[in-house]
Parts: structure tokens; C-alpha cells; sequence
């Protein structure tokens, strides 16, 4: 049971390690005007519209600039995960 408690130390200690670095990350989008900037946990940094855009093209363009980012910070994450040696590196692979 200790050694159970040990691992779930472990491993809560390397996600906040992971969320902190992550937090360091900055993921930029730009498309139509749209700029959207994310830290790598997903958290808004900035967002920037162009004047004159009509609610009709915010509607239409913002879903696909917001889409973007976080496919990309996804992708970031994943980048840091497997250069701590995957899922094992963090204590969730095989053991």
C-alpha cells in the first residue's frame, strides 16, 4: 500500500513539474486577422480581433483560430511528454 502511495506521490509531483513547464509555453495563431495567443496549459494569454469584423464573421472565423491553438498546444504537450520518456517517464507506463 505504501509503495501504491509512493507512485502517487511520484506522479503528482512530475504533473505539477509538467504543468509548470507547460505554463512557460507560448502558442501564437493568427488567421483572418485573429490573433490568439495560449500558455501551454490552455489558459488565454491574449486575444486580438480586427475592427470592422462583423459578428457574422467572429461566429464563423474564432471557433477555427481557437481550434488551432489548441491542437497545437495539444501537440506541445505531447512533445514534452515523450521527452520525459512517455507515459513512463511520468509513472503511468508500465511498472
Amino acid at each position: 500500500m505504501f509503495q501504491k502511495l509512493k507512485q502517487f506521490k511520484e506522479l503528482r509531483s512530475a504533473a505539477k513539474t509538467l504543468q509548470r513547464e507547460l505554463s512557460g509555453e507560448h502558442i501564437t495563431i493568427e488567421r483572418n486577422g485573429i490573433t490568439l495567443e495560449l500558455d501551454g496549459n490552455l489558459d488565454v494569454q491574449r486575444l486580438t480581433l480586427p475592427p470592422g469584423m462583423n459578428q457574422q464573421e467572429l461566429e464563423r472565423r474564432l471557433p477555427e483560430v481557437i481550434n488551432q491553438a489548441i491542437d497545437k498546444a495539444q501537440r506541445v504537450a505531447a512533445d514534452k511528454i515523450r521527452a520525459r520518456g512517455g507515459l513512463e517517464g511520468l509513472g503511468l507506463g508500465k511498472s
